[in-house]
């Protein structure tokens, strides 16, 4: 995954508001009075680099070498030299601990297998300081199952254009989605494809979780708001401290 496709993410993400999500996370992180940030999960380092914009001591860390690589240019291109590791969210290794560790835009959805969501925690625990900060956020069962469901999408733009299929099977909670792109070389079009697969966490699930691992449950939140969740929520921010 991300791998052929990971130079066109950003474009694809275009009509994320990326200033108000950092805005988000940094009420969380400037209360608790964070300094440095583990951003797990961090793609293209569209958030590292805006965190670090605003003081942060920022690492990023995806599994992921194609993201890594973009991200790495958008640091450098910002002025900003981002320790950038490829590890897997479920077995994080620091050098020392950070007041927080944040995981946005669905890391947590891809943890699809039994007890790979519990394995982030510990990681995470392990990565924290005493006290520290877990800022993660989910796409909602709603979303997966309701909103994308079994639905097509497609974009079509100058030099490329994407087809993105939907399969959401209810029994085991997992959305199935590939997506095929075309992108224009000439008067011709090279074709690749990905299939990603997220699975839907229920709050309550995840709050088990946390609880088992030690983490204070500060809040549950609709996703840019200071609101509960509503049951058509399509993002979800979950706020943990380290006990």
């Amino acid at each position: 995954m991300y791998q052929e496709f990971a130079p066109f993410y950003d474009r694809m993400m275009h009509d994320v508001d990326y200033d108000a999500w950092t805005a988000y996370l940094d009420g969380f992180l400037k209360e608790a009075n964070a300094r440095t940030v583990l951003d797990c999960a961090c793609g293209t380092g569209s958030l590292a680099v805006r965190l670090a914009k605003k003081g942060y001591a920022v690492t990023g860390s995806d599994i992921s070498a194609d993201m890594l690589a973009v991200a790495r240019e958008k640091a450098m291109r910002a002025g900003f030299k981002i320790p950038l590791v490829q590890q897997d969210m479920r077995e994080i290794s620091l050098h020392k601990p950070v007041d927080a560790v944040v995981c946005a835009c669905d890391g947590v959805n891809y943890l699809t297998g039994d007890g790979d969501a519990r394995a982030f925690f510990q990681a995470a625990r392990e990565a924290l300081a005493p006290g520290g900060l877990l800022l993660f956020d989910v796409s909602s069962a709603y979303k997966l199952a309701e909103a994308m469901g079994d639905k097509p999408f497609f974009e079509e733009a100058e030099d490329y254009t994407y087809l993105w299929a939907n399969r959401y099977d209810k029994r085991r909670r997992l959305a199935h989605m590939r997506l095929t792109f075309f992108v224009r070389e000439g008067a011709q079009y090279t074709r690749f494809a990905e299939e990603h697969i997220q699975r839907a966490y229920a709050v309550e699930e995840l709050a088990a979780l946390l609880k088992e691992e030690n983490f204070a449950l500060i809040g549950v939140y609709d996703a840019f708001t200071d609101q509960p969740p509503r049951d058509n929520s399509e993002r979800i921010q979950f706020v943990c401290r380290k006990e």
